[in-house]
C-alpha cells in the first residue's frame, strides 16, 4: 500500500512535463550563431591589420603609439602600400611615354594626373614618417590599376613596351653624355671668363695708373729696395693677372702673420694688368710688407731661344691648336685647350731662381689660395737636399703619376715609377741653393722638348713639374696646403679650420658667380670691400 502511494503522487506535487521547441527554431538560431561568429572573426582579423599600433595594456584609456617608420624600409618591403604605389607609379610611367608616342594624349594626361597624385602621397608619407595606410592608397592604386589596363588593351602589349623602353634608355644615357660633355665645357667657359667686376677694377686702377705719374715714380723707388734681396725676410712670389685674388693671396698672408714687417711679395703680372696691379698695391698698405710688382716683358732672357715653350708657343699651328678650340668631344680634352694651361704667367715657376737670382728660399703661392695660418714656418722645414717641398695628393690612386703621364711612350717607362705618388703646386716652398745645383731648370726644358708633339702629357704644369722634380720633392704635412675647394663639395670643416692654406683648385673659382656657396666666404673675408674702387665695382 505505501509502496503504491510512494509510486503515484497526487496531482500537485508532480513535475510539469517539458514543452519541446519545434526543429526549425533550433536550426535558425544555429544558423545565427555560426553566422556571428564568422561575422566577429572577420571582424576581429580586419581590426588588428588595419588598426594603428597601439595600446597600453591595462589602461581605460586606449593611447595609439605615433613612432616614425623608416620610409625607405616602407618602400623595400613587398607587403607595403607605399611599395604598391611606388611599383605602380613606375609602370604607369612607361605608359605614359607609349601613349604619347601612339598620340593617345587623354590617356597620357589621365596617367599623369594619377602619378601626381601617388607622387604626393609618398612625399606625404616621407616628411610625416608614418606608413601609408590602406585607406589612403586604396583609390589611388585602383585608378592606376583600371588605367594601366586600359593602355594594355589598347595594343600597348609587353614587347612594344620593352622595344620602347630601351629605346627611350639609349638615347637618355646619350642625352647624359652629351649634357656631361656641355657642363664641363660652360664651366670651363665661365672659368676662363673675367667677370665684370673684376674688369671694372681693373680699368679703374689703369686709369689712375695713366693720370698719376707719382704712382709711377714710386714704383721705381720700390724696386730698389734692399728689402728685396734680403734673405733675412720671408719671400713669397705670385704669377698672376687677377688683381683682386692677388690682393686676397697677400692680405690673408700678411693678416695671419706674426711678424708682417718682415714679409716680401714677388708679384709678376702680364703688361695689360701692370698698371692696374701696381696701383693696387701702391695705394693700399697691408701691414708694412713690402710688394714689389713686375712686368713678364721685363724678362728679356725669357724667349724662343732659351724657352722650348716659348719657342712653341710662338708657332702658329700650336697657337692655333691651344686657342681655336679643337676637337672637344671628350670632357677630359676640355681643359686642355683654356689657354692659362700654357700661358707664360702659369710657367714661370719654372723660372723662380732667373726671376729672383738673389735669394735662396721662396714660397710659391696661386693666385687661387687663401691663407690661414702663419707661413713663415715654413723656411724653417727641413728639405733633405730636395728642391720643392709639396703636400702629397695620392690619398686616392688618381692622383699617381701613371695617372698624369703617358707610360706607353719608352722614355717616361724607362725613367719613371709610374705608382710614385702625385703632389700640388699652389703652396710650395723652394730651395733655390738645391735648385741652382740640380739645375732643375734646364730639366724642364728638356722634358718640354721631348713633349714637342705632346705625346708624353697633353699640357699643363702639373705634369712638367711632376718630371721636373722627380726625386727633388720634399713631402709636408697635409695640414700646409688643402685642395679642392673649387670642385669639392663634401671637403670636411675640421680639415679646412686646420689648413694653413686652402686651395680653389677646380672652375668654381671664389670670385665667380659658380663659386661654392660654403668656402666663398673663406675667401671674401680677405677682400677689401670698404675701397671706393672695390665697393664702386663689386656692389653696382
Amino acid at each position: 500500500m505505501r509502496g503504491s502511494e510512494m509510486r503515484r503522487r497526487a496531482p500537485e506535487y508532480r513535475r510539469q512535463s517539458r514543452r519541446r521547441l519545434p526543429g526549425w527554431i533550433w536550426w535558425l538560431v544555429g544558423i545565427f550563431l555560426v553566422v556571428g561568429l564568422m561575422l566577429f572573426v572577420l571582424h576581429h582579423n580586419q581590426k588588428e591589420q588595419f588598426r594603428p599600433p597601439v595600446i597600453n595594456k591595462g589602461s581605460e584609456t586606449e593611447e595609439v603609439s605615433h613612432e616614425k617608420v623608416n620610409f625607405t624600409e616602407e618602400l623595400l618591403s613587398s607587403t607595403s602600400f607605399a611599395r604598391q604605389l611606388a611599383d605602380q607609379m613606375t609602370l604607369a610611367k612607361a605608359y605614359v611615354i607609349l601613349s604619347k608616342e601612339h598620340g593617345n594624349l587623354q590617356l597620357a594626361w589621365e596617367l599623369s594626373s594619377q602619378i601626381r597624385n601617388c607622387q604626393r602621397l609618398l612625399s606625404e608619407g616621407a616628411v610625416s614618417g608614418r606608413a601609408i595606410t590602406q585607406e589612403e592608397a586604396h583609390p589611388i592604386i585602383t585608378r592606376l590599376a583600371r588605367l594601366i589596363y586600359k593602355a594594355q588593351d589598347s595594343h600597348y602589349d609587353i614587347s612594344t613596351t620593352i622595344v620602347t623602353l630601351k629605346s627611350h634608355a639609349v638615347a637618355l644615357e646619350e642625352r647624359a653624355k652629351a649634357a656631361v660633355v656641355q657642363t664641363a665645357e660652360f664651366g670651363q667657359l665661365a672659368a676662363e671668363s673675367l667677370p665684370k667686376n673684376l674688369h671694372c677694377l681693373t680699368v679703374k686702377l689703369t686709369e689712375e695708373w695713366l693720370q698719376n705719374p707719382k704712382l709711377k715714380s714710386r714704383s721705381e723707388e720700390h724696386r730698389n729696395s734692399t728689402r728685396l734681396v734680403d734673405n733675412n725676410l720671408y719671400h713669397f712670389c705670385i704669377f698672376s693677372d687677377n688683381v683682386l685674388a692677388t690682393s686676397v693671396v697677400v692680405n690673408s698672408t700678411v693678416s695671419n702673420a706674426n711678424h708682417p714687417q718682415q714679409l716680401v711679395f714677388h708679384v709678376v703680372t702680364d703688361r695689360i694688368n701692370f698698371g692696374a696691379m701696381s696701383t693696387w698695391f701702391l695705394i693700399n698698405d697691408f701691414k708694412g710688407c713690402t710688394v714689389e710688382v713686375r712686368c713678364i716683358d721685363e724678362f728679356s732672357w725669357l724667349n724662343a731661344a732659351s724657352s722650348p715653350l716659348v719657342r712653341r708657343l710662338s708657332e702658329m699651328e700650336t697657337n692655333g691648336y691651344y686657342y681655336s678650340g679643337g676637337s672637344k668631344t671628350l670632357e677630359r680634352e676640355i681643359k686642355f685647350h683654356n689657354p692659362k694651361f700654357v700661358s707664360l704667367l702659369n710657367h714661370l715657376r719654372f723660372y723662380i731662381p732667373q726671376i729672383l737670382p738673389n735669394l735662396e728660399k721662396v714660397v710659391f703661392l696661386d693666385d687661387d689660395v687663401v691663407v690661414q695660418k702663419d707661413l713663415t714656418q715654413l723656411f724653417s722645414i727641413e728639405l733633405h737636399g730636395n728642391v720643392i717641398g709639396a703636400v702629397e695628393t695620392c690619398l686616392e690612386s688618381f692622383h699617381r703619376y701613371h695617372k698624369y703621364l703617358n707610360f706607353s711612350q719608352p722614355i717616361i717607362s724607362s725613367k719613371i715609377d709610374p705608382h710614385t705618388c702625385g703632389w700640388a703646386f699652389g703652396m710650395n716652398i723652394f730651395d733655390l741653393i738645391a735648385w741652382r745645383k740640380a739645375n732643375a731648370t734646364a730639366l724642364y726644358h728638356y722634358w718640354q722638348e721631348k713633349n714637342a708633339n705632346q705625346l708624353l702629357w697633353r699640357t699643363g704644369t702639373l705634369p712638367a713639374g711632376l718630371l721636373t722634380f722627380y726625386g727633388l720633392m720634399e713631402p709636408l704635412d697635409r695640414r700646409w696646403h688643402v685642395l679642392g675647394l673649387g670642385y669639392d663639395v663634401d671637403i670636411d670643416d675640421r680639415l679646412i679650420e686646420s689648413a694653413s692654406v686652402v686651395h680653389y683648385n677646380g672652375n668654381m673659382k671664389p670670385w665667380l658667380k659658380l663659386a661654392i656657396r660654403r668656402y666663398k666666404s673663406i675667401w671674401e673675408r680677405y677682400v677689401n670691400s670698404s675701397h671706393p674702387y672695390v665697393r664702386d665695382c663689386m656692389f653696382h
